[in-house]
C-alpha cells in the first residue's frame, strides 16, 4: 500500500525520529535500532526536510525537541504503543481477549484481585493478566492501564480517580485492645512500622501524626519497603502500621487485624486508576475499567 494512502514519509524515518526523542539521544537510539548514528540523524534530516519543520535543536551537548517535534513524539508514543500491544495479542493468543493491569502487590493482593475474579465470574471470556511490582510503573506499554497512589507522572496518561481512602493505625487484634483509648501522644511512643517509600507516593507516619496535629518525636521502629510486608509485621505483633481503612479490610473483617481507635485521617492523595484514553482501550478493557469504578464506589459493607 503507498504511504500516500495515509500521507505518512516512510515508516524508517518515524521509527528513527520516534527512538532519538524517546532517548533525546542519536547515539542511544542508533545503538538501540542496531544502526550508526549517521544513520539515524540521515533519517531524521529526512523527515525535517519532508514536513518542511525542524523536531530536533541540534545542540553542543545534545539534542532537544522543538515545539513540532514534541508534538509529533507525543502522537507516535502513543500509537506505537497501542500498536505493540495489539500485535502482543495477536502473537500470545491470537483471537482471544486479554486485558493487563498493574498494581502494587498489597493493592493486588487486598482489593484488586479478588475485583478480577468476580468480573471473569461475570466476563468468563476476557482474560485478565495482572503485573505486580512495588516501584512506580514509568509507562503503560504492555499494560492496559495501573492502579497507584496518587497522580502518577506522565502527560500522556489518562487518570481517574478510584477512591480515597482513610487512614488508620492498625495492629494485631491483642496489641490493639491493649492500646484502645490511647492519647496520640501515646501513640507516637509505640512500636511504629516505617514504609519507607519506594517511589509510589505512600503516606508516611510523619504526615499522619502531622496531619492529625502531633508534633513531637515519634517511636519508628521496624523500616520495611513493601506494603504487604509492613502488614505482617503488623498481623504477628511486631508494631503498628498505618492502615489504609478500605485496602486493608479483607484482614480486618478477617479478624487477622485491628483498628486503633479512635484516630483516622482522610488519605492526602486518591488511587488512581492511569493508562490509555477510552479510545485506545479494547473492548475488554474498558469493560474491566468500568467495572473497577463501578465496585470503587460502591458503598462499603460493614
Amino acid at each position: 500500500m503507498s504511504r500516500r494512502h495515509y500521507d505518512l514519509p516512510p515508516f524508517t524515518t518515524l521509527a528513527a525520529f520516534e527512538a532519538a526523542a524517546r532517548n533525546m539521544s542519536f547515539k542511544n537510539a542508533a545503538r538501540e535500532l542496531s544502526v550508526t548514528p549517521g544513520a539515524v540523524s540521515h533519517q531524521i534530516k529526512a523527515l525535517e526536510a519532508d514536513l518542511g519543520k525542524p523536531l530536533f535543536l541540534r545542540q553542543h551537548r545534545g539534542v532537544q525537541l522543538t515545539p513540532d517535534g514534541e508534538a509529533l513524539f507525543a502522537t507516535l508514543a502513543d500509537n506505537f504503543q497501542q500498536i505493540s500491544r495489539q500485535l502482543s495479542r495477536i502473537r500470545q493468543f491470537g483471537d482471544e481477549e486479554v486485558v493487563t493491569v498493574g498494581s502494587t502487590t498489597a493493592v493486588a493482593a487486598l482489593w484488586l484481585s479478588p475485583t478480577v475474579i468476580d468480573f471473569w465470574r461475570e466476563f468468563p471470556d476476557i482474560n485478565v493478566h495482572q503485573v505486580t511490582q512495588d516501584r512506580p510503573f514509568e509507562h503503560v506499554r504492555d499494560l492496559d492501564f495501573f492502579i497507584c497512589y496518587g497522580q502518577a507522572p506522565g502527560v500522556h496518561l489518562e487518570q481517574t480517580p478510584v477512591y480515597r481512602d482513610d487512614l488508620v493505625p492498625v495492629a494485631s487484634p491483642e496489641i490493639a485492645a491493649q492500646l484502645q483509648g490511647i492519647t496520640l501522644e501515646e501513640l507516637a511512643q509505640q512500636r511504629l512500622i516505617n514504609l519507607e517509600d519506594t517511589g509510589q507516593t505512600w503516606t508516611q507516619w510523619a504526615d499522619w501524626f502531622s496531619g492529625l496535629g502531633h508534633k513531637g518525636d515519634l517511636n519508628l521502629g521496624s523500616r520495611v519497603t513493601s506494603y504487604s510486608v509492613a502488614l505482617q509485621f503488623a498481623r504477628k505483633g511486631a508494631g503498628i502500621s498505618l492502615g489504609w481503612k478500605r485496602l486493608v479490610a479483607p484482614m480486618l473483617e478477617s479478624g487477622k487485624l485491628a483498628v486503633i481507635e479512635p484516630f483516622s485521617l482522610p488519605a492526602p492523595h486518591q488511587f488512581y486508576l492511569c493508562g490509555q484514553s477510552d479510545e485506545q482501550l479494547s473492548k475488554g478493557a474498558k469493560k474491566l475499567r468500568s467495572w473497577i469504578l463501578r465496585e470503587a464506589h460502591e458503598p462499603e459493607v460493614r
